[in-house]
């Protein structure tokens, strides 16, 4: 058996190393022509010409959104038992005027050559022991709106049993603690009057969003220290002589947990609804559509992913701040609440930092590539642990049951209690 395992491993390496220049080619199409998010047409054409040029993919483009295709191989494999569908997710989205400053266009490379490695081992396999299905999603909107969670509340999801990406960092790491998120738009109205001649008649709304401001400043002290609350003001006025009627703040509120997630957004809420109150202006506050969830972790399919890595030669991080502290926010986090997955970061051979043009130049680097194939072929093989032994799959499975249970337990928080009684032009609040 272990014999059989090594040998089908190395099957994986060579076939991702055989098609390193078709996929080496597709990351760079993907990184020369960088698309924001919900508008990556480019890229959603380039895969599923990808895929569709491969053979027996079944590929859906358009799927779900606009932008998100599926690609799917099988059943294959053994003839009986329950089919096993394993996923595999591509990100392509890019970021405003910097381009492909996270790596979307290798975390989409590293997807495709998983897929296709895994699907030929098992082709080649005579008596695979598991029947199994390939699937790939095209996953648009990591960025910005949150496209996998659009795309759950559709369905897409439904019948995988295991998923798998990979994200680019400074360094190995079967997992980081990426946290929960939702973002927050604040518009506060005033009213308008010249700044010298009779500013008395004015309502400022710049003071609501300095206050507003200081309010989450002065919050920060009573907040746990790994809550986070960071924002800008993104309008702030038009002239100095002109007293603003209008500013608008956008903020990120962040927690390890998404129970915790209701707590913060109140305490912020009664930060945004008291600078109103104060200079009477009115206020709007617009949650986004979707907030992201920390991920559910999953240590068995961690294990597995590290014990490969380390045969490829990776040299995971052991650095205690980079484990403990948070990387940020994904909603792939979201879809660990809906079936077990695994998202570890990989280096690229590049201590640039994430969302810097210097990171930019990187992934797109040739130099990235033996790093990018070297996370695709750990990510194959750990898949193709789980497939040929049951017993792993019903570990991952009972984890990610009690990892829930134990998320959904602990109390979500409380919802703000609004005690301002402000009428509309006296600080009120409009909630979206």
């Amino acid at each position: 058996m272990e014999q059989n395992l090594h040998e089908l491993k190395q099957t994986i390496s060579l076939c991702i190393d055989e098609a390193k220049e078709k996929l080496h080619s597709l990351s760079k199409d993907i990184w020369s022509c960088p698309e924001l998010a919900y508008e990556e047409r480019k890229a959603h054409d380039r895969l599923v010409k990808f895929f569709s040029q491969e053979k027996g993919w079944n590929v859906e483009s358009h799927y779900k959104l606009e932008t998100a295709f599926r690609a799917t191989w099988g059943p294959a494999g053994n003839k009986s038992g329950e089919i096993i569908n394993i996923g595999f997710l591509c990100e392509y989205d890019a970021l405003p005027s910097i381009g492909h400053a996270c790596g979307h266009n290798l975390i989409a490379e590293v997807g495709a050559a998983s897929a296709i490695a895994l699907k030929s081992v098992i082709e080649c396999t005579p008596n695979f022991p598991a029947r199994v299905q390939v699937t790939v999603l095209g996953t648009p909107a990591e960025e910005e709106g949150g496209g996998k969670i659009d795309m759950m509340r559709q369905g897409a999801f439904e019948g995988l049993d295991v998923v798998f990406m990979a994200h680019p960092s400074q360094e190995d790491a079967p997992y980081l603690p990426d946290v929960a998120e939702h973002d927050v738009i604040v518009r506060y109205h005033g009213k308008a009057s010249h700044a010298a001649a009779y500013p008395w008649e004015g309502i400022n709304a710049l003071d609501a969003a300095v206050l507003c401001y200081n309010n989450l400043s002065v919050l920060r002290q009573q907040l746990k220290p790994d809550w986070r609350i960071h924002g800008i003001i993104k309008h702030g006025g038009v002239k100095p002589n002109i007293i603003p009627a209008y500013t608008e703040l956008e903020y990120y509120l962040r927690t390890p947990s998404r129970k915790d997630l209701p707590i913060i957004k109140a305490k912020a809420e009664m930060c945004f609804r008291s600078a109103a109150m104060a200079t009477g202006c009115e206020v709007e506050i617009e949650f986004a559509k979707n907030a992201f969830d920390n991920i559910l972790r999953n240590t068995t399919l961690d294990g597995l992913y590290e014990k490969n890595g380390k045969a490829l030669g990776m040299e995971f991080t052991t650095n205690e701040e980079v484990l403990k502290n948070s990387s940020g926010s994904t909603d792939f986090g979201n879809v660990t609440f809906v079936v077990p997955g695994i998202h570890p970061y990989f280096y690229i051979g590049s201590d640039a930092l994430n969302h810097t043009e210097e990171y930019t130049e990187a992934t797109g680097d040739e130099k990235a590539q033996f790093y990018t194939l070297r996370t695709a072929k750990a990510l194959a093989m750990t898949a193709l642990d789980v497939l040929m032994c049951p017993d792993l799959l019903q570990d991952i499975r009972k984890e990610f049951t009690e990892g829930k249970l134990k998320e959904e337990a602990a109390p979500r928080g409380g919802q703000l209690v609004d005690t301002s009684r402000n009428k509309p032009g006296h600080g009120a609040a409009f909630q979206h």
